[in-house]
């Protein structure tokens, strides 16, 4: 993001008054424009099923053919990702004539973002490398902040050109932003459960002081015994080096820690190193002293929470195979995935019923790695199909893909 540098550093700001000031701004927007109606109406369209909601009514199982659904019990759409959908839609009734762009996907959905290009709404395009190029955007350009949010950079440049910012960050996400501020006003550290690389991490680490990123409870613990034992600092560096901010020093930087967690990780992982680091500071620093160098908060998405106890439930079904649909970039439709994998279940990870290609072969994802081909992956006889989706999917893309393992089941038994 070259293009935005001039801008001050969150270090140089204080981010909660500016962010007072970017909300009283008449080119600022965050709670729609009155449209409301018209674009749950145009959305009820073309992302519900009225297969979807007939298994919902057959309390989440439904048979046909050889084929019965276990369908989660909690799935697909959640209220921050509805939001965000019709806002995007209201804005482009809002402002029929002038250039919208979106400075990320809207949500994780092929789907929905394929459908906002079909409205003439732009994206910021991005490398290989992952940098955003914003120098097509104009004075008077209307910009999207999509749902898992955008930096304190990115939106002081939008600031600066002079554009209308609509800004559909789900409140979760933005709660976290509070959690990390706190840090920062307190002088600690922010350690943030997350993916570096993920759009909602890089926003989140945006609003702090100090920040570490860890991916998983082997990289807390890394860092728990660094702040307990000491360590090679080269090493510690180089094994961070792209999860931290400018200037750390881990010999200075984690005497002083609050955690923080990117919404859509396990919920379990986020509360086990949360205990991790309470335990540190406490062994380090003496249960009397913890509150002085240890703050924790409960910042885990509840509908994140839901889809995760939805899927452990379902899990304990005897199920022959499970299917997940969402984006390949969802950080919430991976985990899903990997609770599957946990139990030895086979599974698959698809965004979009065109994955399944027959009832012989099927494109999925594997965790971790890149799109794959299975052959044989839908047993003979009768089947017992486990379904779930991501918390960017709409029920309409999870009711293609229950409705191709119909047919295709069905053609398997002519």
């Amino acid at each position: 993001m070259d293009n935005t540098t001039d801008a001050q550093t969150p270090q140089d700001i204080n981010t909660q008054a500016w962010r007072r000031s970017l909300q009283q701004s008449p080119n600022y927007f965050r709670r729609g424009f009155g449209h409301t109606d018209a674009a749950e109406a145009t959305m009820k369209t073309e992302y519900n099923s009225d297969l979807i909601q007939t298994i919902r009514e057959h309390n989440y199982v439904y048979s046909e053919g050889d084929v019965t659904i276990y369908l989660a019990k909690s799935f697909g759409f959640c209220w921050g990702v509805e939001r965000a959908v019709a806002m995007a839609y209201e804005t482009r009734s809002q402002f029929p004539t002038e250039r919208i762009w979106i400075t990320n996907e809207i949500i994780h959905n092929p789907s929905v973002n394929a459908r906002l290009k079909e409205m003439a709404v732009l994206f910021i395009p991005v490398d290989e490398q992952g940098n955003k190029d914003f120098t097509g955007i104009q004075q008077g350009d209307v910009v999207i902040l999509p749902a898992f949010g955008a930096s304190v950079q990115e939106i002081q440049y939008l600031e600066q050109v002079g554009c209308t910012i609509v800004d559909t960050t789900c409140p979760w996400v933005s709660k976290v932003w509070n959690r990390v501020e706190k840090h920062k006003k307190s002088d600690f550290t922010s350690i943030i459960h997350g993916k570096y690389k993920h759009e909602e991490t890089i926003a989140t680490s945006s609003y702090a002081k100090r920040y570490l990123v860890v991916l998983n409870m082997a990289e807390a613990e890394y860092v728990a015994d660094y702040i307990l034992n000491g360590g090679d600092r080269q090493e510690f560096l180089a094994k961070f080096s792209q999860a931290t901010s400018a200037g750390f020093d881990p010999d200075r930087d984690l005497q002083h820690i609050g955690i923080a967690n990117q919404t859509t990780m396990l919920k379990g992982e986020t509360e086990d190193i949360g205990k991790l680091f309470e335990r540190t500071m406490m062994q380090k620093y003496g249960v009397d002293n913890l509150n002085q160098h240890f703050l924790a908060y409960n910042t885990i998405c509840d509908a994140t929470q839901e889809r995760q106890d939805a899927m452990f439930e379902i899990v304990e079904e005897a199920l022959d195979l499970m299917v997940v649909v969402g984006g390949y970039n969802s950080s919430n439709t991976t985990h899903l995935q990997e609770i599957a994998i946990e139990r030895d279940l086979p599974s698959y990870h698809i965004d979009s019923a065109e994955r399944i290609l027959s009832a012989q072969t099927i494109e999925h994802k594997p965790l971790g790695k890149e799109i794959i081909q299975t052959h044989e992956w839908l047993p003979a006889g009768k089947i017992r199909v486990g379904i779930t989706s991501g918390a960017s999917t709409p029920d309409k893309v999870v009711s293609d893909a229950i409705e191709r393992i119909f047919a295709f089941k069905d053609s398997q038994g002519a």
